[in-house]
C-alpha cells in the first residue's frame, strides 16, 4: 500500500493530548485497513504530522475521525526512505526512560546545500583520477561536519550534499565547521584547493499542496546556487531560529530566487570568526 504523510493544525494541542490521539488511531487501524506507523509533534507551531500505510487518504481520514476527530488539513504521497532521511525514521521512536517517555521531535528541520565550485572543470583540467580523489575529500569534510553536528544526509547530488537537521543552530555551525575544514584543507593543499557554496532554510514536512518539504529544499537549493564560493548563505526563517543564539549572521540582501513570487531576505554567515 501507498505510505502517506498527513498534517494536523491543533491549536492548543499538548504533547499527551497528542500521544493519546496516536494510541486511539492505532485501536481503529485495523477496522479502517491503515497502519499508523509514527507521528511528529510541534507544540510551538500547533502541527502534527503522522506517517500512515494506507490504501488511500479517504481511508486515513476515516480512521482519524472515528478514533479522535482530529482530521488531517492536507495528506501527501511519500516515499518512506525519503521520509527517514529527512525525518530520522518511519517507526514511533523507543522510549528514552524506563517510565516508557518517549521523546518526541517535532518534524521541523533545516535544510543544507552544498556545492563544489568548477567541479566539472576539475575532471577537464586534472582528468578522472585526480577529480574523484577531490570530489571523496569533499564529501569527507562534509560528512565529518555532519555527524559532529547531528546532521543527516538526505542525498549526493552529485558535486554537494543536502542534509537536514533537527536544529537550525546546528546546521549553521555545521556549516561554518564545514568551511573552516575547506579552508584548512587548502592551506594544506594549495595545489588543489576545494571552494564550497552552502545554502540553508528551514521549514516544515508537508506545505500547503507541496512536496514532502518543498519550499524549504527550494529555498536552500536557491541559496546555495546564489552563493559565491566560500559563501554560506541563509534564509530568514534560519536567522530566526537562530536568533537567541549569538552566531555571526548579518543581512546581505533580498532576492526574488527562481520559482519564488516574493523577495526573501537573505542572511550571510561569517564563518571566519567561527
Amino acid at each position: 500500500m501507498p505510505i502517506y504523510l498527513d498534517r494536523h493544525f491543533i491549536e492548543g494541542a499538548t504533547r499527551h493530548a497528542i500521544t493519546n490521539a496516536h494510541e486511539h488511531d492505532l485501536l481503529v487501524q485495523d477496522k479502517h485497513g491503515v497502519k499508523f506507523l509514527t507521528y511528529w509533534f510541534d507544540e510551538e507551531r500547533c502541527t502534527s504530522f503522522c506517517l500512515v500505510d494506507a490504501p488511500n487518504k479517504e481511508a486515513i481520514q476515516t480512521a482519524h475521525d472515528e478514533a479522535h476527530g482530529f482530521v488531517p488539513h492536507e495528506i501527501i504521497e511519500v516515499d518512506p526512505g525519503i521520509v527517514e532521511a529527512f525525518l530520522g525514521r518511519v517507526r514511533d521512536p523507543s522510549p528514552v526512560d524506563r517510565s516508557g517517555n518517549v521523546e518526541m521531535d517535532s518534524a521541523f528541520r533545516a535544510i543544507m546545500f552544498t556545492d563544489l565550485k568548477d567541479s566539472t572543470q576539475m575532471t577537464t583540467d586534472l582528468g578522472d583520477t585526480k577529480a574523484l580523489h577531490l570530489l571523496h575529500i569533499s564529501n569527507v569534510l562534509t560528512r565529518n561536519a555532519l555527524r559532529a553536528f547531528r546532521g543527516t544526509e538526505v542525498k549526493h547530488t552529485g558535486d554537494g550534499i543536502m542534509a537536514s537537521f533537527l536544529s537550525a543552530t546546528d546546521a549553521v555551525e555545521c556549516a561554518m565547521a564545514i568551511q573552516v575544514a575547506f579552508h584548512e584543507h587548502n592551506i594544506l593543499k594549495p595545489e588543489h584547493q576545494l571552494h564550497l557554496r552552502i545554502g540553508l532554510s528551514a521549514g516544515e514536512p508537508i506545505e500547503e499542496h507541496g512536496d514532502l518539504f518543498g519550499t524549504a529544499v527550494q529555498l536552500a537549493a536557491r541559496l546555495c546556487a546564489h552563493a559565491e564560493p566560500n559563501q554560506i548563505l541563509v534564509a530568514q526563517i534560519v536567522q530566526d531560529e537562530c536568533s537567541s543564539k549569538e552566531l555571526p549572521m548579518s543581512f546581505l540582501d533580498e532576492i526574488t530566487p527562481k520559482g519564488f513570487k516574493h523577495a526573501v531576505r537573505v542572511y550571510s554567515v561569517d564563518w571566519q570568526k567561527h
